[in-house]
């Protein structure tokens, strides 16, 4: 990425944003997914976890806030218990609620997500379980939050509007703002329902004159009537949609091909997003609206508006559900990929630069592994269990200890490699994602820092006597002793290479 990106992120300042549309709630449970039901043929979830979030529209609120928005939201909730959970959330992520009104008659929308990790490792959605009306408001509820949300224009920088076709976004509610935004010179962004052109011929209608729409491949694809499988055709169809609804642009998302841009102004082009590893494309539209609204309220240009926008929606991809991104993280993805893709050498971190990318790792629903040693003189025993504790979660981290470590615990001829050389070895092994050295005598500055979900050792040690365990299981994560391979130790590696005749020999004890 170029250091415009950086800059525009610097200048991006803390904007005032309206969002308007479908209030929700997204309920996440998460377990291990273990066996087959006695019962029936289903996959059986052992739960450990339930997780509350805002979703909808009210997701957007969330990932502008922690895009430093500041923000208020125009919506409807029921009047249930799943009501009070929304709004006790907009309290505590300071979200501004005064427009979200309340309706008797309708249940508040909420999305129920079954994840299940096999066998202890990368989580994976098994189902969702919906409750909803998309019956439309009552005019008389249309007529209250109209005026609310014409009471609050004045406030904001921007409107963003994330239609999920629930009821709250009807033609009525959507002329009122986009007509008094345009009167006042505010943008309105939205984010539109799929709809079929045979079917559903105005449903796009009420979207007319606002100033851009986000619609995806697929959306954009059936209200233009155009397939899109290329560049060329993605371009096409936005300049369908550009001039059919009157917008100054239209922006269509094409997950991994990036997103094309066709304005009123002349602008055309497809901006191409860097490769990721996709864990989740929930949230990815939300992101994409949220950092383009916060962008263009800091009056970026459409261009650099989008190239941000990738840059988030591709880290939000990396992350297990709808979860917000940060500032901090866009910018860090932007240093990290000024270069070229890190070596076996940068897996080596100090513990400060660690903790951060552990938690981008945690927010994706990733289990953190720890395992530590000397790893002086590197053989089949230890690539064996090295792969043994990878295999126990989605992330492992090797504490490795530092030459003068070593020396008091091995004597004075160890180690035969210097640290920076061991943690290098170590690197190159597909199994090990980042190493961290330790000067200590045990790991548990580490262990404390880093809290790992699972804490490995070699079969030779008895749990009791694992440094760090009792901090581990007391936090709800658990410690697993590795088989050890019989025969191999960097004791007996060096008793070889020496011919049996060190005198030092005795010193040489076995690394873990």
């Amino acid at each position: 990425m170029s250091a415009d990106l950086l800059t525009a992120l610097d200048a991006l300042g803390t904007p005032r944003v309206l969002v308007v549309g479908d209030v929700m709630l997204d309920r996440y449970v998460w377990g291990d997914a273990e066996r087959i039901s006695q019962e029936a043929p289903v996959i059986l979830l052992r739960a450990d976890r339930r997780e509350e979030r805002l979703g909808g529209a009210s997701s957007v609120a969330t990932m502008l806030r922690a895009l430093e928005c500041e923000v208020a939201l125009v919506g409807v909730i029921g009047a249930d218990a799943a009501a009070r959970d929304v709004e006790r959330l907009f309290v505590e992520q300071g979200i501004g609620h005064d427009c979200v009104l309340p309706d008797s008659d309708r249940p508040t929308t909420v999305k129920e997500r079954y994840v299940g990790r096999a066998q202890h490792r990368h989580p994976q959605q098994m189902i969702r379980v919906d409750y909803e009306t998309r019956a439309p408001l009552s005019a008389a509820l249309e007529d209250r939050l109209r005026g609310a949300l014409l009471d609050r224009l004045d406030w904001c920088d921007i409107v963003l509007v994330s239609d999920y076709d629930k009821g709250v976004c009807t033609p009525g509610l959507l002329r009122a703002v986009i007509v008094e935004s345009a009167r006042r010179g505010k943008r309105v962004l939205v984010d539109p329902i799929r709809c079929r052109p045979d079917t559903q011929p105005h449903a796009w209608a009420k979207y007319r004159g606002s100033a851009a729409l986000t619609p995806n491949r697929l959306e954009a694809s059936l209200a233009s009537g155009l397939s899109i499988q290329t560049q060329a055709e993605a371009l096409a169809a936005g300049a369908h949609l550009q001039a059919a609804f009157d917008l100054e642009a239209a922006i269509v998302t094409l997950d991994r091909d990036g997103m094309a841009l066709v304005s009123r102004d002349g602008q055309r082009g497809v901006f191409p997003t860097r490769p990721r590893q996709v864990y989740d494309i929930t949230g990815a539209g939300d992101m994409v609206l949220s950092v383009l609204g916060l962008a263009l309220a800091a009056q970026l240009p459409y261009d650099l508006a989008i190239r941000l926008a990738n840059v988030a929606g591709g880290l939000e991809v990396e992350k297990i559900g709808v979860a917000p991104v940060s500032r901090a993280e866009m910018r860090r993805d932007l240093l990290e990929h000024q270069s070229t893709v890190p070596s076996s050498g940068h897996k080596l971190l100090p513990l400060e630069a660690l903790l951060p990318e552990l938690e981008r790792r945690r927010a994706r629903g990733c289990r953190i592994v720890f395992t530590n040693g000397c790893f002086d003189v590197l053989h089949a025993g230890h690539v064996q269990y090295l792969h043994e504790a990878r295999a126990q979660g989605d992330v492992l981290v090797v504490g490795l200890n530092a030459d003068a470590s070593v020396r008091r615990l091995k004597g004075p001829q160890r180690p035969i490699n210097r640290g920076e050389d061991r943690a290098l070895v170590l690197g190159s092994l597909a199994d090990v994602d980042y190493v961290t050295l330790f000067t200590e005598d045990t790991p548990l500055r580490l262990i404390q820092a880093i809290r790992p979900d699972v804490l490995v050792k070699g079969a030779d040690y008895r749990k009791e006597n694992v440094v760090g365990a009792e901090l581990v299981e007391a936090a709800g994560g658990r410690v697993h002793l590795a088989a050890m391979r019989a025969g191999l130790s960097t004791s007996q590696t060096l008793e070889k290479l020496h011919g049996g005749g060190d005198s030092d020999k005795s010193s040489l004890k076995q690394v873990a």
